[in-house]
């Protein structure tokens, strides 16, 4: 199962996007989160940003959609070019059906699940999905604790992707840094999102390769 990193650009300088993106080209993915001040109490972007982040990010990009509706709105971000397209579980009304249409416009399709949304009912439906985001913290905001009461939903997650001999990612968002990255990896994610981590380092790209090491050991054990 491979690592993947993906530094969410929340915690970037976005009055030098094209900048901050250069910043992160040894990472797999630039996770960019879209939050609408309805499903959460933040308002960052909206597909015109990302189409503009699109034409000039060295890697592709995996939006996280923390809005409601996603049912309405996910298509477009795969139609306009977003490699992974994530909507909340809690806000779609027919997420089979729209991870169909994602996968449909050539995105991956994840689903994401809030710190106290259960896996259960989701584990007959995974074949549908590509990844399942399992927050680390409330979503809304960058900068939060890593929350560790998420490790056996994490676990979970993952038992039941092995069980069916399936391949979907697991996806943490939220505080993962160095000292939280191994305790998500063991627990079974292999796709990392860190924000204040990767852009508060002196070197971002070096620590997206420090980042990755640490969830290979841990894989490893």
């Amino acid at each position: 199962m491979s690592i993947v990193i993906s530094p969410s650009i929340l915690n970037s300088d976005f009055s030098d996007l094209r900048g901050e993106l250069a910043k992160i080209s040894g990472a797999d993915y630039a996770h960019v989160d879209v939050m609408d001040n309805h499903f959460v109490p933040n308002l960052t972007m909206g597909l015109p940003v990302v189409e503009g982040i699109i034409k000039v990010t060295p890697v592709p990009v995996d939006a996280h959609l923390m809005i409601e509706d996603p049912d309405r709105w996910a298509p477009a971000y795969a139609e306009a070019g977003c490699a992974s397209v994530t909507f909340h579980a809690e806000a779609a009304t027919a997420p089979v059906k729209l991870a169909r249409e994602l996968r449909a416009k050539g995105a991956r399709a994840g689903i994401a699940l809030r710190p106290a949304t259960p896996i259960e009912p989701l584990l007959d439906l995974l074949p549908e999905f590509d990844m399942i985001l399992v927050m680390t913290v409330e979503p809304g905001f960058g900068g939060q604790s890593f929350i560790d009461g998420t490790l056996p939903k994490i676990a979970r997650t993952r038992e039941a992707i092995s069980a069916a001999n399936l391949d979907v990612w697991v996806q943490v968002d939220g505080g993962v840094s160095r000292s939280t990255i191994e305790r998500a990896a063991e627990a079974g994610a292999n796709v990392f999102v860190a924000g204040s981590a990767v852009y508060k380092a002196e070197d971002a790209d070096a620590e997206v390769a420090a980042l990755r090491q640490l969830a290979q050991e841990a894989h490893k054990h």
